[in-house]
Parts: C-alpha cells; structure tokens; sequence
C-alpha cells in the first residue's frame, strides 16, 4: 500500500539525518561543479521509450498509476549531484518502473537559478513539461529527461540550458521535435507549472536535490543515490 508523503513526515526525516543533502547534494548553500556524466546506456533507450509519464498537479509521473509502490525524486536540472543521479540510479529506477513495480513522481524544481543567476533551470524544467504532451502518453519524456541530465551544462553558466541548446537535446530523443515542442520550449509556455512545481519543493520541506523517497519514506544521503548497485539494493530494502 502506497503511503503518502507529508511535509511532515520529510521535515522529520531530514532532522534525524536520513538525508544529508548539504555533504552529497545540491542545496541553496552549495552549488558543485558540474562532475563527469556518463549518458545512459544504448540498452536503456528503448526502456525510456517505453515509460509513459502524465502530469499529476505539480509532478510528473512516470509508469503505470497501478504500480504498488511510489518512488517521489525531487531534482533541480542545474544540480551536477542530479545529472549523476541520473546516469546511475536513474536507469535503475526506468527498470523498476518498465517492470511494473514503482512509479515515479519527479518534482522539478528551479532554485538554483536564484542561487547561481539566470533562469536556466526554469527553461530546462519548462521543456521537460512540454514532452510530455508529445506522443501517445508522454513516453518521449523519461528519454528527454536522460538526455537532458547528460547534457548538463557547467557550474555558473547563467545562459545553459538556452532555447537552441534544449532543442539540440531534444533532436537526441526521436520524434521528440514538433512544431509544438518548439514553440513551447521557445515561448516558455509552462511557466506557471514551472512555478507550481518548484513551490512544491519548497513546500515539502526538502532543502537539496536529488532527494529521493520511497512511499513517503527518505532513503540515506550519501553514495546510495549515486551508485546504481547501491540504490538498488537501498530500493529493495525499503520495500521494493
């Protein structure tokens, strides 16, 4: 039975240490380098292709709505620590979720643009919204999302992520590109979700990216979230 996460229920796990995003994590008082990046493997591409994701409020939600288990990861595309994230335990999570067994509810967030200047993060989140309406149930999404997190740009850059640099990512990803695509990465024309979103994550009481729980309970900080035999085995003992 899924458990829903409360504002709660986080603000409790991060007091009793289970996070530790300060030391492993994107937070408002540390913005890392960018590290080295290693796009998915080849294998991986179809089972991204085959994940259908919708919009649920402020979340996007990758897999089957009947998964027994939810999977909530808190990102900000800007976060070096997320990129890697996503290159490891990512592809973990695009099988468990092919498999039948979690859904995924990313929250994107953008708080590095304050942190770091420019707006690069809403205009990446903004794009990953517009793939999901490309497509028969957003399954261009979960692809674009890797591929976007590889091509992450490099600590303090205010301009990353510009329109012609998310559009490139998106020619990575097939039948991705549309003239819809475009003109909503171009105009930003999900600016308020952008908004919602993000005020979801201040709202949840997370204070870093990535974050990641497991029907509502915060897995350990820390190599877990960044070495994929390790979040692995972290997902099974939580229950997975």
């Amino acid at each position: 039975m899924v458990v829903r996460r409360t504002r709660r229920a986080v603000a409790a796990a991060l007091a009793a240490g289970l996070i530790g995003l300060v030391a492993v994590g994107c937070s408002e008082a540390d913005t890392p380098v960018a590290a080295a990046v290693t796009v998915a493997p080849g294998d991986h591409a179809d089972v991204l292709a085959t994940l259908p994701a919708a919009v649920d409020g402020a979340k996007i939600v990758v897999g089957r709505p009947t998964a027994p288990h939810t999977v909530t990861v808190y990102v900000d595309p800007r976060c070096s620590y997320c990129a890697t994230f996503e290159a490891g335990a990512g592809t973990v999570l695009a099988d468990e979720a092919a498999a039948g067994k979690i859904r995924i509810e990313y929250v994107v967030a953008s708080f590095l643009d304050a942190r770091t200047g420019g707006t690069a993060s809403a205009r990446a989140a903004n794009a990953l919204r517009a793939a999901v309406d490309v497509g028969d149930g957003g399954g261009r999404f979960a692809a674009y999302q890797a591929a976007l997190f590889a091509s992450q740009p490099s600590r303090g850059a205010e301009g990353g992520f510009s329109v012609d640099h998310l559009l490139r990512i998106a020619d990575q990803v097939d039948g991705l590109r549309s003239t819809s695509f475009d003109r909503a990465v171009r105009d930003e024309s999900y600016r308020s979700w952008v908004a919602d979103s993000q005020q979801a994550f201040e709202d949840s009481g997370v204070g870093g990216t990535p974050t990641v729980l497991v029907d509502g309970t915060a897995l350990p900080g820390g190599d877990v979230l960044y070495d994929a035999a390790a979040f692995s085995k972290a997902l099974r003992d939580a229950g997975v």
